[in-house]
């Protein structure tokens, strides 16, 4: 019989803040999202989630698949600026009520 696992939980994932889309002083591109990354705070920082997935989880209203939850999956493409955030593609467009929401930035895959 196999018993419970004791201890602390492991969590897979980083987390992460969506700030909003790419954007010019009188256009903005929303098929580029701004992620802050928790504990990430310098460009340098940023090289090694290069690559990364990310997932936007959310909530609807209809049950489809059983569930409740649906997940929109994008990539971490590269930084933005010097202070630790990046940009990342979505396989379709985050919503904009996405702004100020949590993604998940995943530990695959690994680009060492």
């Amino acid at each position: 019989m196999v018993k419970g696992r004791q201890g602390e939980r492991v969590r897979l994932y980083v987390r992460g803040t969506v700030l909003g889309y790419k954007r010019s002083k009188s256009n903005q591109y929303p098929s580029t999202s701004l992620i802050q990354i928790e504990e990430v705070n310098t460009k340098e920082e940023v090289t090694w989630y290069a690559g990364k997935r990310l997932a936007y989880i959310y909530k609807a209203s209809v049950k489809r698949n059983g569930t409740h939850y649906r997940c929109i999956w994008g990539k971490v493409t590269r930084p933005h600026g010097n202070s630790g955030v990046v940009r990342a593609k979505f396989k379709s467009n985050l919503p904009p009520k996405s702004m100020g929401s949590r993604v998940r930035v995943f530990m695959y895959p690994s680009n060492i």
